[in-house]
Parts: structure tokens; C-alpha cells; sequence
């Protein structure tokens, strides 16, 4: 199982980093030892001063595939879970300044809680209308809505599986939208798609 992940798919999360608008999905990956499951605690780690949430929806792959074509991309993810791109923000900075690979910023130990419940497909009334937020602390941190992506699911696995094969049980992280920011010990983060509950833990 892997992760894969897209960054700058929402224009005003975009805007609050100062980065470009990309042209075509920015892709990185996360080890599967960056998940947390079952509301488990999240640890800041020591070798950041700057971790930053980022809620998004994750896709989860149904079947394998490779160069899948736009039309046919809805049949290879089958649910919609929500999880956390926990993003060390200083080390990013100063990995991006220098032109260097910023993975030891985004795929960390710990760094992808995601719900324990996925959602399936065929309960949402329309994929490209769908609502999430993130609380910290019961007070709405960010909030996000699937019209305002840069690329939808569809687009989003025709790119991805141009470059790597997509198997059964792999994520798919699909952008955070505005809000993102600094999270210290003792928050607690929910994450709700719609108005359910998918996660509820603290940090640490």
C-alpha cells in the first residue's frame, strides 16, 4: 500500500503560501509508516518547530491500474475518507529555498492520520460538491469544497497513473484548501466530512 498525494489543488491555499498555480497536479508520496489510524495521538516531533495541518479527502484505490484515461477513472477508486497532510513547514521552507526534495517535511513518521471510516462513492448525491472542514480545539480551522479544486478525482488518477501503477488499497491525499496552520500539544483536531465525524484525536 502507498501514498500518494497532491499538493496546490486549491487556489487560495495556493495563494497563502505564495506558490504558483501548477499547470498539471504536484505530486509526492508518503511510506505507509506515516499513517495514523484509530483516533491514535499525533507526536510533534522534535526536529520541527512549525508543524502545520492540512485536512483533505482521500481516495481509496479499488482495483489496479496504470495510464487510465479520464473517462474511466471513477471506477478505480470506490470510497472517501479524510485525513491529515501534517506538514513540517520549516524544514519544507528551507528545502524548497536550497531547490531540494522535501519529502523528510511531508512524509514523516505519523504525518497521515486518516479516518478509520471511508465513506463509499455511491453516497454522495454529487463528487464535485462535497463539504469538509476541520476543527481545532471546536473552533473551524478550514473548510474546503470539491468545486473549488484545480483537478478533480478523475484528473487527479489519469495523472497519477501515468507515472505509478495504482493498487488496491492505496490513498490517494487530494489537496487542502486555505486555513492551514501551526498546531501545538494539546489540540484536538476533528475532521468532519459533511457534518460526519471521521477523526477525533489530540496532539501530543
Amino acid at each position: 500500500m502507498k501514498i500518494l498525494a497532491i499538493g496546490r489543488n486549491y487556489v487560495a491555499h495556493i495563494q497563502e503560501l505564495n506558490n504558483e498555480i501548477p499547470d498539471e497536479p504536484v505530486i509526492f508520496l508518503k511510506p505507509d509508516t506515516a499513517i495514523l489510524r484509530n483516533n491514535e495521538a499525533f507526536y510533534l516531533p522534535s526536529f520541527s518547530q512549525d508543524i502545520h495541518h492540512e485536512v483533505e479527502l482521500v481516495l481509496r484505490v479499488c482495483k489496479e491500474g496504470k495510464n487510465i484515461a479520464v473517462e474511466f477513472a471513477h471506477k478505480y477508486f470506490d470510497a472517501i475518507g479524510l485525513g491529515i497532510d501534517f506538514t513540517a513547514r520549516d524544514l519544507q521552507t528551507k528545502a524548497k529555498e536550497k531547490g531540494l526534495p522535501w519529502e523528510i517535511a511531508k512524509a514523516f513518521n505519523g504525518s497521515a492520520p486518516i479516518s478509520n471510516h471511508f465513506i463509499a462513492v455511491n453516497e454522495f448525491a454529487d463528487l464535485k460538491n462535497i463539504n469538509f472542514h476541520l476543527e481545532i480545539n471546536g473552533e473551524i480551522k478550514q473548510k474546503g469544497n470539491t468545486g473549488l479544486v484545480l483537478f478533480d478525482f478523475n484528473q487527479i488518477i489519469h495523472h497519477l497513473s501515468k507515472y505509478f501503477t495504482l493498487k488496491t488499497g492505496d490513498l490517494i491525499f487530494t489537496g487542502t484548501p486555505a486555513g492551514v496552520g501551526a498546531v501545538k500539544i494539546g489540540d484536538r483536531l476533528k475532521g468532519f466530512i459533511e457534518q460526519k465525524e471521521m477523526f477525533d484525536f489530540e496532539v501530543k
